[in-house]
């Protein structure tokens, strides 16, 4: 059986305790991984001060060189893992097995991974907004003719991360190239991602030290998350909220994305159906940034109909059918009480599954090991009710009326937001709201990202920190 070591400096380390990965739909076990201990972990961790020196050696120039190499290793090469080798079509794979995503989704999120590694110079321009590089180099230099100066605030980033979709491996990535050592915990079914990026980055010259795969359980998670200056996290709400007031954790739970629509283009609703279709439904509706609900001052049921009818056309099919538009539990149990939720707030009166009425079918779709949940489309009929502000890991939104003048008043925390109207006052009041993190003004869906616009947190100035700097010899004025 494949076996997946953890990476300890670099090096590969296999250990007594290990996890098995089953594949989702057959039980085939698929690999085997390494767990490591916190005593092991913390023992590694207390060497990251000397890996941030050897990395900061480093010209920024060389690192983002290495990345393009790592780019054409990712998406090219055959990497090792464990004693054998690993081909691209095989890691989609195997990544598709044991995650229960179809092999079109995962082709699809790696890529974004593959672009990340290969425009990380672009990326670092988003994240610094526009930096000159050669100042994390030197820890400072003159930006628009004046004086700027950063320093590190971490000798290692950390992160806690998922099994839903390879996508998010995106996020830390650029860790590297900003001049700070990677210590990863991955999600249980998803090592593969992550373990060929380090893979990739060791092969274009990156230092082991700064390389660091340590597959673990709740409590080594929490130690990485203590004893690395910075990290991320990626849960649930009852995963994140321990950490809401801690500033080292960047947190990535639930999105609560939304389209807010204005009073000025609410009539016409019908022009926009293709772009709420693909906010809640693109890549099976398992994204942060796909939307949970739409807000709109009047033809609430109208909008629903119109979404629920095309979303009602989606199939439950085989993680290898490269039509598939949705993910599969592998945990059958997952996917039954996920649309046991959806039931239990329907018992709530003056909500309706609009979805499964057209559709004529049930919601929940079950074969052998599998289950999956099909899109659902809930139109409410007050703000207040259960459904209207929830999210789960499937295409699902509520719509539900609410005057323009009072949404931004009751529409709570969103992620990201589609605001289809072009009302200026109404944008300011958007561009002014401190509960929206980021704002797409007209039909452009919250699933499509620019990596010049950073959508949750800045890993930039997550790693650095600016601070005031003045030279000997330089004119400064007398307090």
């Amino acid at each position: 059986m494949l076996h997946i070591p953890a990476l300890r400096l670099g090096k590969p380390y296999v250990s007594f305790e290990k996890t098995t990965l089953v594949h989702h739909a057959t039980g085939e076990p698929i690999a085997e991984v390494s767990q490591l201990s916190s005593i092991a972990i913390n023992r590694d961790l207390s060497t990251m001060a000397r890996a941030k020196k050897e990395l900061a050696k480093i010209p920024i120039r060389d690192l983002i060189a290495m990345y393009a190499k790592a780019a054409d290793y990712f998406a090219n090469d055959t990497l090792p893992i464990g004693d054998q080798q690993q081909t691209y079509d095989d890691y989609i794979r195997c990544l598709s097995s044991t995650t229960g995503s179809p092999m079109v989704f995962c082709r699809r999120n790696a890529a974004k991974v593959e672009y990340v590694l290969r425009n990380v110079e672009e990326v670092l321009g988003g994240l610094t907004r526009g930096l000159d590089l050669s100042i994390i180099d030197n820890g400072f230099g003159m930006q628009g003719g004046r004086m700027a100066a950063f320093y590190p605030t971490t000798d290692s980033f950390g992160a806690i991360l998922p099994s839903n979709s390879p996508g998010v491996h995106s996020l830390w990535v650029p860790a590297i190239a900003l001049k700070t050592p990677l210590v990863l915990k991955p999600g249980r079914e998803e090592p593969w991602t992550p373990h060929r990026v380090l893979q990739a980055f060791l092969k274009a010259g990156v230092p082991a030290s700064a390389i660091n795969f340590l597959p673990t359980d709740h409590a080594g998670a929490g130690d990485i998350l203590r004893a690395t200056g910075r990290s991320m996290l990626f849960g649930d709400a009852r995963t994140t909220d321990s950490y809401k007031n801690d500033h080292r954790v960047e947190l990535h739970g639930p999105g609560y994305s939304k389209i807010l629509i204005g009073e000025d283009m609410a009539d016409n609703y019908a022009d926009y159906i293709d772009e709420m279709v693909e906010c809640v439904s693109a890549n099976g509706g398992r994204s942060c940034i796909n939307i949970s609900a739409i807000w709109t001052p009047r033809h609430g049921k109208a909008i629903a109909e119109a979404v629920a009818a095309r979303l009602a056309k989606v199939e439950a099919r085989a993680w290898d059918d490269p039509k598939a538009e949705i993910a599969a539990f592998g945990n059958p149990d997952v996917g039954v009480a996920l649309s046991g939720m959806v039931d239990e707030g329907l018992k709530t009166p003056g909500a309706e599954d609009v979805t499964e009425r057209i559709r004529g079918t049930p919601r929940l779709v079950r074969e052998g090991r599998c289950a999956w949940v099909l899109p659902t489309i809930v139109h409410t009929q007050s703000v207040d009710h259960p459904l209207t502000n929830k999210e789960f890991l499937f295409p699902y939104a509520s719509v539900v009326e609410c005057p323009q003048a009072d949404m931004l008043k009751r529409v709570g925390y969103s992620l990201a937001v589609m605001a289809l109207t072009e009302d200026p006052v109404f944008i300011r009041s958007l561009l002014d709201c401190p509960l929206i993190e980021r704002l797409n003004i007209g039909p452009a869906p919250t699933t499509r990202l620019t990596w010049d616009q950073p959508h949750e947190g800045n890993l930039f100035t997550h790693l650095y920190r600016q601070r005031a700097f003045q030279q000997a010899g330089r004119r400064a004025s007398s307090v």
